[in-house]
């Protein structure tokens, strides 16, 4: 089958791999009929995330059609169409019975590797390195789903796939940043960070009540996005010092929530532009847009962190995270918690995910659509491909 690979930073292709084999009773084979390129994908490309492997299958943004399921998958067969959240998880460990299914015990094969990194291991992800479990993701013709007894989210409607993908990753993971930022109604909420993510944020912290919803970026498609299509105030950081303007337009507080959409490849007003790491090479994660979001929120806020980090963050501002009293939470989305109800926000009319998508081109034009979207070039904020 057709897949596309990395091969190294800036460096991805579309290669010709094995098909996918069951290989436990909980596997469900999958024909992908849509997937994305991920904003945490441009991670991986940019040359930032360890235990990639030239040839890993990417992709963690993908739904289809089950065409092969194994003895201990009841709940679907062939033809079924499913969402596939990007993370696994076996539904019945200590932390999937607490509903925190990032964090499962069971699905990353190489939990040592990840405890080593990182002290424990949380779940393993779809395309995401062999830190994170090594499993081939779904920018493919075909893909493996472990566990798919308790992770795909079967569909029975006349939605498109165009709005049912991102069901699999990035309206979740913007709920739930909005969900940790536990926004209270009439709350002012800024969302560092336009991208896809902060796009479907900004219509969640809406929808949890918030009063006011801040968006800052630089690019000027994704503001406008956040300002007309989303009803956003919007800061332009190139433009603006955030610091003052968020204290201008809150009476000297700060917004009251604050959620960082950005993660590891932040750039402050002036920065050269991101320059990655060599092959091999660990370095720190950029700390500027933590640290712009530590400084503006209020007394007493509540910081909520969905962006990607995947190493240290040198010069993290700690002293003015404790001196301010500020609650933080974070972590990778725990999809399984989320995928159904956000389904019922489609049903009823309440969004059309499909706002975010601005290319639609075929796998084989992948490694284009990366370097397209990693450049932020042709107004490009979200890419969808068809195998």
């Amino acid at each position: 089958m057709k897949a596309l690979t990395w091969h190294g930073t800036h460096d991805v292709r579309l290669d010709n791999v094995d098909d996918p084999q069951i290989e436990d009773s909980r596997d469900a084979i999958i024909k992908v009929t849509a997937t994305a390129i991920c904003g945490s994908d441009l991670h991986l490309y940019n040359g930032l995330m360890p235990g990639m492997e030239p040839g890993d299958v990417l992709g963690h943004e993908f739904m289809g059609e089950v065409v092969e399921t194994g003895a201990a998958v009841p709940n679907l067969k062939k033809g079924d169409r499913v969402v596939v959240p990007f993370t696994i998880s076996c539904g019945s460990c200590f932390f999937c019975s607490k509903h925190l299914y990032s964090l499962c015990d069971r699905s990353n094969p190489n939990a040592d590797q990840a405890a080593e990194a990182m002290g424990h291991s949380p779940a393993a992800l779809f395309g995401y390195s062999h830190l994170l479990g090594g499993i081939s993701g779904g920018q493919a013709e075909y893909v493996r789903v472990p566990y798919a007894d308790v992770g795909p989210l079967k569909v029975e409607s006349d939605f498109s796939d165009e709005q049912l993908l991102f069901l699999s990753d990035i309206y979740p993971t913007g709920w739930m940043s909005a969900d940790n930022a536990d926004i209270e109604p009439g709350d002012t909420v800024a969302i560092w960070g336009c991208g896809p993510v902060g796009q479907f944020a900004i219509r969640s912290a809406w929808m949890l009540g918030a009063g006011r919803v801040i968006a800052i970026d630089r690019i000027s498609e994704r503001l406008e996005l956040a300002e007309g299509k989303a009803g956003a105030e919007v800061i332009n950081f190139d433009e603006t010092d955030v610091y003052e303007a968020l204290l201008d337009m809150t009476r000297g507080f700060g917004p009251d929530r604050c959620i960082d959409a950005v993660g590891a490849e932040a750039h402050g007003a002036g920065d050269p532009e991101y320059t990655p790491a060599a092959p091999d090479e660990s370095r720190p994660n950029s700390p500027t847009a933590i640290n712009v979001m530590i400084r503006c929120c209020r007394k007493g806020g509540q910081l909520s962190v969905p962006g990607v980090y995947t190493d240290q963050v040198d010069g993290f501002s700690l002293n003015a995270l404790m001196n301010k009293s500020l609650s933080l939470k974070t972590g990778q989305t725990h999809m399984h918690r989320y995928m159904k109800p956000l389904f019922k926000t489609i049903e009823k009319g309440l969004i059309d995910p499909s706002f975010i998508i601005t290319h639609r081109l075929p796998l084989a034009e992948a490694p284009a659509g990366y370097e397209t979207f990693n450049a932020k070039q042709d107004r490009c904020v979200k890419v969808v491909m068809t195998p």
